[in-house]
């Protein structure tokens, strides 16, 4: 009876040791499955958000993505956080004495392709303005009261450029004019660098789990029979 029991207890241990290996090696395979196919998914939307973020934008560049002025037209007049976009135009015209008090550049923050031609043209309102670079990039001259086209500058260098009217900077006359694609941006919060741990899809995750509670369950089991015995007859 006690070489019955021995040999009922092995086959028992054999057979929950086959069942564990078996549900050990399905969680496996399905768990890289499921990896595989979210790192596929992850990869197709990385691609296509940079086709995305590429697509914007004339002059056939990449955009680059929302410019960063730094916070320099924070203050500005007519400035409401957004850059218009005169991307595919060979000439764009900046207002300089725009707004109810004359005080603004309109628009006050203007996104162009390299090589375009920016004009600023006076409106005649809010006294004598001027165009001076922050950078000493270009300048206009003297301050006037005049009405039309009096300064024009053709940007050939990608990036951001900030400027101001002399009399009225104090008084938030400012502007900005981004060239091209090659800017400083800002973050999306995207996440950069693909630092962050992979996610595991949820039927992976459940198969794991199921794989895990099997397999503590049979070595439960292993462990009690290996303990205590159990009386098992074997056909004859």
């Amino acid at each position: 009876m006690a070489d019955n029991a021995d040999v009922s207890r092995r086959r028992f241990l054999q057979t929950a040791a086959g069942g564990t290996a078996v549900a050990a090696a399905t969680g496996t395979a399905a768990a890289q499955e499921g990896n595989e196919t979210a790192g596929n998914e992850t990869s197709g939307n990385e691609t296509a958000g940079n086709e995305t973020s590429g697509g914007g934008g004339g002059g056939g560049g990449e955009q680059a993505g929302p410019p960063d002025l730094g916070g320099y037209l924070d203050d500005a007049n007519l400035y409401e956080g957004e850059v218009a976009d005169e991307t595919g135009s060979d000439t764009v015209t900046v207002q300089v004495g725009a707004g109810s008090s004359g005080l603004a550049f309109d628009p006050p923050a203007v996104h162009v392709d390299n090589g375009a031609t920016v004009q600023w043209e006076w409106t005649g309102e809010g006294g004598a303005h001027n165009v001076v670079s922050d950078d000493d990039v270009f300048e206009s001259g003297d301050p006037v009261d005049t009405t039309g086209v009096q300064f024009e500058y053709t940007f050939e260098e990608d990036g951001i450029y900030n400027y101001y009217c002399m009399p009225h900077e104090a008084s938030g006359m400012l502007g900005s004019i981004v060239v091209g694609t090659d800017y400083p941006t800002k973050s999306t919060g995207g996440g950069g660098g693909g630092g962050g741990v992979p996610s595991i899809p949820g039927p992976a995750k459940s198969i794991g789990v199921a794989t895990a509670f099997v397999m503590s369950a049979s070595l439960g089991l292993a462990y009690f029979f290996m303990k205590y015995g159990g009386d098992y007859e074997t056909p004859s």
